[in-house]
């Protein structure tokens, strides 16, 4: 498996990223998101996806693990294959995309091109619970009014410990920012006591 693939950007064009490691040029589909952030670069660093089919062995480039994520989110949901997820990705941001699952607005997702009212609900439906994963969660307005910032290095830490204490990071990491967002000048061995009180 390619993690990742950092070389020269040779070519760019919104749909595609050429990079050269190592003597080979490798072509990335990308989203509009990634093409904003590494226009203008010379050298990349793109997190990789691989589609090896029996006709095609593709390449999916992201400029960060978190859209990588949300991109492996929305490939499992039925009826979105690896197109449809970059066009999403191409529409909304990262953030914008979670706001939208975990607030259930099927409406902003069906605006995006392809994206149809029955998808849009299995979207909401499939990944609203497992969005939390990615780390999002405190960028994400909460009943209505917009949460408050958090440390995210705490944050990650704190998710890191409890994750190798053997709990899912999903909901460890739901009660880490529940703790960061009443209480965000705690160090991390406090967040990981209290959330081990608080984790079911």
């Amino acid at each position: 498996m390619i993690e990742y693939i950092k070389g020269e950007l040779t070519e760019l064009t919104p749909a595609l990223a050429t990079i050269e490691a190592a003597g080979v040029g490798y072509g990335l589909n990308i989203s509009l998101n990634t093409f904003s952030a590494i226009q203008g670069k010379k050298e990349v660093r793109l997190y990789v996806y691989e589609a090896i089919r029996e006709d095609a062995h593709v390449l999916y480039g992201f400029c960060n693990k978190k859209e990588r994520e949300m991109f492996l989110l929305l490939i499992t949901v039925s009826g979105v294959g690896a197109n449809t997820a970059r066009m999403m990705l191409s529409g909304m941001s990262v953030s914008e995309l979670c706001s939208a699952i975990s607030t259930g607005n099927a409406k902003l997702i069906q605006s995006i091109k392809g994206i149809g009212k029955m998808t849009a609900q299995r979207i909401i439906v499939d990944l609203r619970d497992k969005i939390v994963a990615l780390g999002i969660t405190d960028e994400i307005p909460v009943g209505g009014s917009v949460a408050a910032p958090i440390n995210n290095a705490v944050r990650d830490e704190a998710v890191a410990a409890l994750t190798m204490l053997g709990f899912a990071p999903a909901p460890t990491q739901k009660v880490v920012v529940q703790i960061l967002q009443e209480q965000p000048t705690l160090p991390v061995e406090q967040v990981v006591k209290l959330a081990l009180k608080q984790i079911k």
